[in-house]
């Protein structure tokens, strides 16, 4: 367990090449215990590749990096046990009830059996799907189904949530009540680690990085890098990185 205080993630050199095209380049940053962290860049940058490194699903091809103190090259295995993750895409099993779904969950993540029950009463009753246990995934609206999503990414109380662009297909109205339960769920001691191509909401995040073709072009807090650009919004901060982009999506 990392102690209060400390980074749950750390980067170093972190590099991932596909034959000759170099997906993530170079790239080195920390991620702080209870933060909020916004990792941007548009399509093609490198962020989904950098974070499939971090999540166990992939392996760099140089470089070093820990995530809630286990190292992406030979422990894999642990990190998961030790994260949640929400995918942009939606993956639970539509054919199956709200219900059903935290429970195959909360067992993949070993969740022990005595526990579950508590923790799944509480997700529904917090996320306001109590109602909905019995109901069909797949019958849910766009916005449920995403806080059912989020709500199995930490149904095991994990350190660390990635979250990959949570609120991609829902209103506005659904997107600030998403950002809620993010912070909800940092003040029980969960670390974010969020992908948005929603600028707006980078401004909801302690502190954000920006991918340029592969690499960290910029890092710090919103407030800092608009500064920085002289900048009135993230949005402007983006637009100004991204003129240097090489890649096209």
């Amino acid at each position: 367990m990392i102690d209060k205080g400390d980074n749950v993630i750390e980067v170093r050199n972190l590099t991932k090449k596909f034959g000759d095209f170099t997906a993530v380049d170079n790239i080195t940053f920390e991620v702080h215990k209870g933060e909020i962290f916004g990792f941007l860049g548009a399509n093609g940058a490198g962020k989904t590749t950098a974070m499939k490194m971090l999540t166990g699903l992939s392996f760099p091809t140089s470089g070093e990096g820990k995530v809630a103190g286990f190292d992406v090259w030979t422990q894999s295995e642990l990190i998961k046990k030790h994260i949640g993750y929400m995918s942009q895409k939606f993956a639970l099993y539509g054919d199956l009830t709200v219900k059903d779904n935290l429970d195959i969950f909360a067992g993949i993540y070993g969740v022990p059996p005595r526990q579950s029950g508590k923790r799944i009463a509480e997700l529904l009753d917090r996320l306001s799907l109590a109602g909905e246990r019995d109901t069909l995934v797949r019958d849910l609206p766009q916005g449920w189904k995403q806080k059912l999503a989020f709500s199995v990414a930490i149904v095991h109380k994990p350190e660390i949530m990635f979250l990959d662009e949570p609120t991609g297909g829902v209103d506005p109205s659904a997107r600030r009540q998403f950002w809620e339960l993010i912070y909800e769920a940092v003040d029980e001691g969960i670390t974010a680690f969020v992908t948005t191509h929603y600028m707006d909401e980078a401004e909801y995040c302690g502190r954000i990085s920006m991918m340029v073709d592969g690499r960290i072009d910029a890092l710090d807090s919103p407030s800092a890098l608009k500064r920085k650009y002289g900048a009135a919004s993230v949005a402007e901060v983006f637009e100004i990185l991204a003129r240097g982009a090489k890649r096209q999506d």
